[in-house]
């Protein structure tokens, strides 16, 4: 459900030059196939634990992931696990709502304030109105939960970036999304929607296990980027460090 075209797209732009010179020399293979080939290399290698780039990436898999790392999500958190102050006050701001969220779904607070994070960008980039009195107004949407034909709520639209099944091609579309008075509201909708859909069972009541909960939300069909769990997954775990640390 990423709302913007953030670091994922970007990736997407950086990698392919260097993608496509590699299958243009392979014998076998087409761009697509490498480009797949790519994505599973930085996702494992974010799920073993990497945090930055290293000597175990190919020279395609290092630069996808810088650019995955430069965003607004997990650039700003350094090599040393380290949040910075902006993110601090996001998560402060947010506590209140994770901690409520957290136990209803029976998940740890961090890992629900990693996803608001994943999805607004730290809050640096939340979802606005886009047309009407209230235009450029915040719709509170810190989880990128689209309007289906059974919401009832405000709406806005938004471009948003999606990846075609298969070959993980990037692309805008604009989607009708949910719109909240306030943050609380923004919270225990997004709970409900999770407790209420059967698609996302295996993501609760997994506790502190950032990687059940973010593979249990990608298996849903959360949202379509192939790499959101492994994103959600780092992040989450980064949260979690820094809890115990105070850091």
């Amino acid at each position: 459900m990423a709302t913007q075209a953030t670091a994922a797209s970007s990736a997407t732009s950086a990698i392919q030059s260097n993608v496509r010179a590699t299958a243009a020399t392979a014998s076998t293979g087409s761009f697509n196939s490498v480009f797949q080939q790519v994505q599973g290399e930085v996702a494992r290698f974010i799920e073993q634990g990497g945090g930055t780039a290293g000597t175990t990436l190919s020279p395609q898999g290092r630069a996808y992931l810088e650019q995955t790392q430069s965003s607004n999500v997990l650039g700003n958190i350094n090599q040393g696990g380290e949040i910075g102050e902006v993110q601090q006050q996001f998560l402060a701001s947010i506590k209140p709502w994770a901690e409520e969220t957290g136990a209803r779904l029976g998940v740890a607070p961090e890992v629900v304030a990693a996803h608001a994070a994943l999805e607004s960008g730290w809050g640096q980039h939340p979802l606005r109105q886009g047309t009407g009195a209230n235009a450029g107004s915040d719709t509170n949407n810190l989880f990128g939960i689209k309007a289906g034909a059974k919401w009832q709520g405000d709406v806005t639209t938004a471009l948003t970036t999606e990846y075609e099944g298969g070959s993980g091609t990037a692309l805008k579309k604009t989607e009708r999304f949910r719109s909240y008075p306030d943050q609380a509201s923004a919270f225990r909708d997004y709970a409900q929607v999770l407790l209420d859909n059967p698609r996302y069972r295996t993501a609760l009541n997994t506790g502190s296990d950032a990687g059940a909960f973010a593979q249990g939300l990608a298996r849903g069909g959360y949202a379509t980027d192939p790499n959101y769990a492994a994103k959600l997954t780092q992040l989450a775990t980064r949260l979690q460090r820094s809890a115990l640390t105070g850091n």
